[in-house]
């Protein structure tokens, strides 16, 4: 970390960490200091702003069209907490960034691509904002993960519409850090002695790692060099799969059959498949897949089950079921064994999970996990003893599971953690302010 350029050293600078669960955004204000940009709502001050949009249609008055009413964030969840059924409420989207595949949404008859989805979102999380983001610097660091979710990821693709997006909020000049490089330069604040420092970052969609060398100059400057990076498009929300495919999809079908004629038949596992990741189940209900569930009801062996899955699509309980979830991992993280409940109309769901069978599901998660943290270490050259500190951050770092992996490898003695959700914003920043920014950042690739 090189000491900022003249002329970066007085201009503000901004930084974006849109993750797949949270969004949290920090500024410099000419100090050298990290300030997180903050959020009023209910007597509530926050700086984690939910990555959710909604859309509710107001019916006009006399002659004029409806309006469509676009929310972000906490005020996302509010506006479909008020009116479940007459309310799109997508979360995760970030998960579509680099699918090819995913080209577009209709939502309430008007079609959106993924850059204008997370430029609604902007542009809301920017009005919520009020006065602290009233006069944007013309330079923005923008996270990006090493490796972007999905099967098949088109990295340039992802970037391409985030290009677009952040444009529309009036950048013109939008530069890409990995986020756990943001999260380094956040956790280097800390460093009282040269260290080289593996940043383990877990976000909802990715699970990232980045290996940097911090060095104290004669001059006092904290000097860093970047060594490796690796990543793997797995993280909480993939936890989140594992949780839904085991205690809710069988009680709603999945594994059950059909009867076709004089044969019976698996009910199709896309349908479950859908249903279990959040970026998919907001689009489920208004997908063709629906009228395909429905029609099922009437030929499933167990049509109890498939009613039951309606009932949960057609009353839109996805929230309910993400809380659901997230409690359990949660309960999960301080204790050995805890009940999962969910509770949605007439669908009720309660079963006692223990820690061990949830790290039995998840365990596909954790050997990519592993695996990716031994890549960086040999893209670097390095063994767990060349490596001084380790900086666990984001949600899932408080899986027992997870932090069992950085335990093992490397001691209770080298290992942090903190700023779960603030370390990459500030980061971000921060790197805004050097001089060789080019070292640090990319620029998204010209179409």
């Amino acid at each position: 970390m090189t000491a900022a350029s003249p002329a970066t050293a007085g201009a503000p600078t901004i930084g974006v960490d849109f993750g797949t669960t949270n969004t949290v955004v920090s500024l410099t204000r000419g100090d050298d200091q990290a300030h997180l940009v903050r959020f009023s709502i209910d007597n509530r001050d926050l700086f984690a702003f939910r990555s959710a949009l909604s859309f509710h249609s107001v019916q006009g008055v006399g002659n004029q069209a409806n309006e469509r009413v676009v929310e972000a964030g906490p005020w996302a969840i509010e506006s479909y907490l008020e009116d479940p059924l007459e309310t799109r409420f997508i979360q995760s989207f970030k998960t579509f960034a680099a699918s090819a595949a995913f080209t577009e949404t209709r939502i309430l008859n008007k079609r959106y691509l993924f850059e204008d989805l997370l430029a609604a979102f902007l542009l809301r999380l920017k009005d919520h904002a009020g006065d602290q983001l009233s006069a944007l610097p013309p330079r923005i660091v923008v996270g990006r993960p090493v490796t972007f979710a999905g099967g098949s990821p088109n990295e340039a693709l992802a970037l391409a519409r985030y290009e677009e997006a952040f444009k529309r909020l009036g950048f013109s000049d939008i530069r890409y850090a990995y986020e756990p490089v943001g999260a380094a330069f956040f956790f280097a604040r800390q460093l009282k002695q040269d260290a080289t420092v593996l940043v383990a970052d877990f976000g909802g969609g990715t699970s990232d790692f980045s290996l940097v060398r911090f060095e104290r100059a004669a001059d006092g400057t904290l000097r860093s060099t970047p060594l490796s990076r690796s990543g793997v498009g797995v993280a909480g929300d993939t936890f989140d799969y594992r949780i839904i495919d085991q205690l809710v999809s069988p009680e709603l079908g999945k594994g059950s059959e059909y009867r076709s004629f004089s044969n019976s038949l698996p009910i199709p596992q896309r349908y479950y498949a859908a249903f279990a990741r959040w970026d998919q189940l907001a689009l489920l209900r208004a997908s063709k897949d629906m009228r395909d569930i429905r029609a099922l009801e009437r030929t499933a062996v167990e049509p109890d089950k498939i009613a039951a899955l309606i009932e949960v699509l057609d009353g839109n309980h996805g929230y309910a079921l993400y809380k659901s979830v997230s409690a359990l991992k949660e309960a999960l993280s301080s204790q050995t064994e805890a009940t999962f409940s969910f509770k949605a109309g007439s669908v009720e769901i309660e079963k006692p999970v223990a820690r061990a069978d949830f790290e039995g599901w998840i365990a596909p998660e954790l050997a990519a996990i592993e695996t990716a943290v031994g890549e960086a270490l040999e893209r670097a050259n390095l063994t767990e003893a060349g490596v001084d500190r380790v900086f666990l951050t984001g949600g899932s770092s408080f899986v027992p599971a997870v932090r069992d992996i950085f335990l093992r490898r490397f001691g209770a003695d080298k290992i942090e953690s903190g700023g779960e959700f603030e370390s990459i914003a500030s980061g971000l920043a921060l790197i805004g302010r050097e001089s060789d920014l080019d070292l640090w950042t990319m620029r998204a690739p010209q179409a």
